[in-house]
Protein backbone atom coordinates (compact mmCIF):
# COMPACT_ATOMS: atom_id res chain seq x y z
CA UNK A 1 0.00 0.00 0.00
CA UNK A 2 3.17 2.68 0.54
CA UNK A 3 3.94 2.07 -2.58
CA UNK A 4 0.81 2.79 -4.47
CA UNK A 5 0.74 6.22 -2.46
CA UNK A 6 4.17 6.98 -3.10
CA UNK A 7 3.00 6.17 -6.80
CA UNK A 8 -0.12 8.55 -6.06
CA UNK A 9 1.65 11.57 -4.28
CA UNK A 10 4.40 11.39 -7.33
CA UNK A 11 2.03 11.36 -10.18
CA UNK A 12 0.10 14.37 -8.35
CA UNK A 13 3.37 16.20 -8.03
CA UNK A 14 4.31 15.72 -11.43
CA UNK A 15 0.75 16.42 -12.36
CA UNK A 16 0.52 19.72 -10.25
CA UNK A 17 4.59 20.65 -11.94
CA UNK A 18 2.90 20.16 -15.58
CA UNK A 19 -0.07 22.45 -14.98
CA UNK A 20 1.98 25.11 -13.35
CA UNK A 21 4.31 24.91 -16.64
CA UNK A 22 1.49 25.21 -18.25
CA UNK A 23 -0.05 28.24 -16.85
CA UNK A 24 3.01 30.03 -17.03
CA UNK A 25 3.94 29.58 -21.04
CA UNK A 26 0.12 30.63 -21.58
CA UNK A 27 0.87 34.02 -19.23
CA UNK A 28 4.55 34.68 -21.55
CA UNK A 29 1.78 35.54 -24.56
CA UNK A 30 0.97 39.01 -24.81
CA UNK A 31 -2.12 40.71 -26.80
CA UNK A 32 -0.90 43.10 -29.21
CA UNK A 33 -1.92 44.34 -32.06
CA UNK A 34 -5.54 42.24 -32.00
CA UNK A 35 -3.61 38.90 -31.75
CA UNK A 36 -1.94 37.06 -28.98
CA UNK A 37 2.07 37.22 -29.69
CA UNK A 38 2.48 33.24 -29.44
CA UNK A 39 -0.22 32.77 -32.13
CA UNK A 40 2.58 34.84 -34.33
CA UNK A 41 4.98 31.30 -33.99
CA UNK A 42 2.29 29.54 -36.33
CA UNK A 43 4.15 31.79 -39.15
CA UNK A 44 7.87 31.27 -37.90
CA UNK A 45 8.25 28.18 -40.57
CA UNK A 46 7.01 30.78 -43.34
CA UNK A 47 9.60 33.67 -42.39
CA UNK A 48 12.79 32.31 -41.15
CA UNK A 49 15.56 30.31 -43.05
CA UNK A 50 16.62 30.16 -46.90
CA UNK A 51 13.68 28.27 -48.44
CA UNK A 52 10.86 29.43 -45.88
CA UNK A 53 7.79 26.83 -46.23
CA UNK A 54 4.38 28.38 -47.13
CA UNK A 55 2.20 29.81 -44.69
CA UNK A 56 0.15 27.45 -43.43
CA UNK A 57 -3.36 28.11 -42.88
CA UNK A 58 -3.62 28.77 -38.89
CA UNK A 59 -0.89 31.77 -40.03
CA UNK A 60 -2.80 33.07 -42.12
CA UNK A 61 -5.91 33.32 -39.61
CA UNK A 62 -3.50 34.88 -37.32
CA UNK A 63 -2.71 37.69 -39.79
CA UNK A 64 -6.53 38.17 -40.67
CA UNK A 65 -7.07 39.17 -37.31
CA UNK A 66 -3.96 40.92 -37.20
CA UNK A 67 -4.05 45.25 -37.00
CA UNK A 68 -1.25 45.13 -39.66
CA UNK A 69 -0.49 48.93 -39.40
CA UNK A 70 -0.14 48.48 -35.99
CA UNK A 71 2.53 45.71 -35.83
CA UNK A 72 4.50 47.61 -38.39
CA UNK A 73 5.52 49.54 -35.19
CA UNK A 74 7.44 46.44 -34.35
CA UNK A 75 9.09 45.96 -37.58
CA UNK A 76 12.93 46.63 -36.65
CA UNK A 77 12.26 43.77 -33.46
CA UNK A 78 11.83 40.98 -36.01
CA UNK A 79 15.59 40.53 -37.34
CA UNK A 80 16.36 40.35 -33.92
CA UNK A 81 14.13 36.96 -33.78
CA UNK A 82 15.28 35.76 -36.54
CA UNK A 83 12.82 36.75 -38.97
CA UNK A 84 13.03 38.88 -42.71
CA UNK A 85 11.22 41.87 -42.43
CA UNK A 86 10.57 40.94 -46.37
CA UNK A 87 9.64 37.51 -45.96
CA UNK A 88 6.87 38.58 -43.71
CA UNK A 89 5.43 41.04 -45.42
CA UNK A 90 5.94 38.45 -48.32
CA UNK A 91 3.16 36.76 -46.25
CA UNK A 92 0.24 38.98 -46.85
CA UNK A 93 -0.61 38.43 -50.51
CA UNK A 94 0.09 34.05 -49.54
CA UNK A 95 -2.74 34.44 -47.19
CA UNK A 96 -5.06 36.32 -49.66
CA UNK A 97 -4.41 39.51 -48.00
CA UNK A 98 -4.53 42.69 -50.03
CA UNK A 99 -5.18 46.23 -49.61
CA UNK A 100 -3.45 46.94 -46.12
CA UNK A 101 -2.77 50.44 -45.91
CA UNK A 102 0.58 50.03 -44.00
CA UNK A 103 2.59 53.84 -42.74
CA UNK A 104 5.41 54.93 -44.55
CA UNK A 105 8.00 52.88 -44.55
CA UNK A 106 6.30 49.70 -43.87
Amino acid sequence: MKNNTRILMRFSALAMVLTAAMMVEEAKSIRLCNIETNDLERCRPAVTGNNPRPPVYGCCVVLRAANLPCLCKFKSSLTAYGIDPAKAKALLPKCGIRNVIAPPGC
